[in-house]
């Protein structure tokens, strides 16, 4: 399988950071993993990595986190220049959403939603489903 340019996971939670970034690696999903513990560090992360195929290839993000949450990154997110979010995908994960968060999410630049945890299968239709890659075996 061609591997993702970079990933940049978004969470809070340092247990699910660490998990996730196990699970991908072992995987071999990609050889870049940038972590971001809320919303403002991941659009810091995401300027120092702007340029041409610079930006990450997929944004798994969480939705309830301290500081900036993950509707307010994608609120963001949005204003970024177009040429920088043109080949990111944005997953969102998360363990129940609120009615308010899901109608606002249905506004924002969202590939999907996807419960945690994360898993083997769940990463295998990511990537089936938007980048036409399948895991090796």
């Amino acid at each position: 399988m061609e591997k993702l340019s970079s990933i940049l996971l978004v969470d809070d939670d340092s247990t699910n950071n660490f998990l996730n970034e196990l699970l991908l690696k072992s995987l071999g999903v990609t050889d870049e993993l940038l972590v971001a513990e809320n919303g403002t560090d991941a659009l810091a992360l995401l300027e120092q990595t702007a340029g041409p195929g610079g930006g990450p290839a997929l944004i798994l993000l969480d939705v309830n986190m301290p500081g900036m949450n993950g509707i307010e990154f994608l609120e963001n997110y949005v204003l970024l220049p177009p040429e920088q979010r043109r080949a990111t995908i944005v997953i969102m994960l998360t363990t129940t959403m609120d009615a308010r968060d899901l109608a606002r999410l249905t506004e924002l630049s969202i590939a999907g939603l996807v419960s945690k945890p994360l898993t083997q299968e769940k990463i295998a239709t990511i990537l089936q489903l938007h980048f036409q890659r399948t895991l090796s075996d």
